[in-house]
């Protein structure tokens, strides 16, 4: 029965055929992104603009104004690109923990990873800690802060060494709500104003709006870093589907792989909230949409889930602009809608088994 979790629902050709289409509806969801917000932009422009940007002159004539430009090429291309990646990113996190802890309601969010880094993150930009570190200061904290919390809600949820899905969860919530607690702390107690408040409890619930290029750069590289060495761990991810014991049987170190797990999962999420705030639920959901449909195999469900997670952040921060325009929503409340019921389905559905 447990080798059924690894059959694919789809043919490895098929998979393909399907990755090739999630990457046309990026692009598609990049051009509408683009395109509709608190400014609408005529669809000839944006092509033109990129291209005399690229170009570094001007190869079409400028035929819209200056404040469109900065909108098209300042604004909402670095925002596309950072959604895509802090879509991925989360998604790739929760295939991760789900493989960890052997637990479908496992992810950065719900296990207080992402609360964690929150804390660390916050607490870099009000008290300056690693300001030796300079810009890098407030993505360090972040990953410490996520470390910190990882290690805590593993540590408790632990009963005679070993992890139970009911108890993750437990501690895993009681976590977020401690390091949520602490991130408010931080912030009523700093004596910032009252615009500093605001900015970072919107910040707290997920925005994208400050991303810049000098952000993508950094951001993508530890990003595909983290990918490659991640999809080289497929073969033990499977294998960890199938029960630690079982796991060891056939060759797999899990005291070495853990802990790498582990890391990588701290640092992706780390560095995320570092620079979008926490968004909660695209580890849950995405990992587990994509694997029915490409399966449960690792080799064939991370890149899946990494361009799924991507499309599906994109989205999310376009409906974050248009929704209530010119004002934005944070974008984590958009994926709560989403990811919410979905948790709440899961928990029904695992009471029903």
């Amino acid at each position: 029965m447990q080798n059924k979790k690894l059959e694919l629902p789809l043919s490895s050709g098929k998979v393909k055929i399907f990755c090739l289409f999630m990457l046309a509806l990026i692009l598609f969801s990049a051009v509408l992104s683009i395109l509709y917000g608190s400014v609408t932009i005529k669809p000839d422009w944006i092509t033109k603009i990129v291209v005399n940007k690229i170009a570094k002159k001007e190869i079409f004539a400028i035929e819209w104004a200056k404040n469109i430009e900065s909108i098209v090429w300042t604004l909402r291309m670095p925002r596309i690109l950072m959604s895509f990646i802090v879509g991925a990113s989360l998604s790739l996190s929760g295939v991760l923990m789900q493989a960890l802890t052997k637990n479908s309601l496992a992810d950065p969010y719900v296990l207080g990873i992402s609360s964690g880094a929150s804390t660390g993150a916050v607490a870099a930009i009000i008290y300056g800690v690693f300001g030796f570190m300079g810009s890098y200061g407030i993505v360090f904290g972040a990953i410490i802060g996520s470390v910190v919390s990882i290690a805590l809600a593993l540590k408790v949820s632990s009963i005679k060494g070993k992890i139970t899905s009911t108890q993750l969860v437990l501690s895993g919530i009681a976590v977020s709500a401690i390091f949520s607690a602490l991130t408010n702390i931080i912030i009523y107690s700093s004596g910032a104003g009252s615009d500093k408040i605001r900015t970072a409890l919107f910040w707290m619930m997920g925005s994208l709006s400050s991303a810049k290029w000098n952000q993508i750069g950094y951001i993508f590289m530890i990003f595909l870093v983290s990918f490659m060495l991640i999809y080289s761990l497929h073969k033990s991810l499977d294998a960890m589907l199938l029960g630690d014991d079982v796991a060891t049987t056939i060759g797999v170190d899990l005291d070495k792989i853990k802990p790498i797990i582990i890391i990588l999962c701290s640092i992706l999420t780390g560095t995320i909230v570092s620079v979008s705030g926490t968004i909660g639920f695209v580890g849950l959901v995405i990992p587990h949409v994509t694997r029915l449909i490409v399966g449960a195999n690792h080799k064939k469900l991370i890149p899946a889930t990494v361009l799924v997670g991507g499309f599906f952040l994109i989205i999310c921060d376009l409906l974050s602009r248009v929704i209530v325009a010119p004002e934005e929503v944070p974008i984590g409340v958009v994926t709560a809608v989403f990811g919410a019921p979905f948790f709440l389905f899961l928990i029904r559905k695992r009471k029903a088994m």
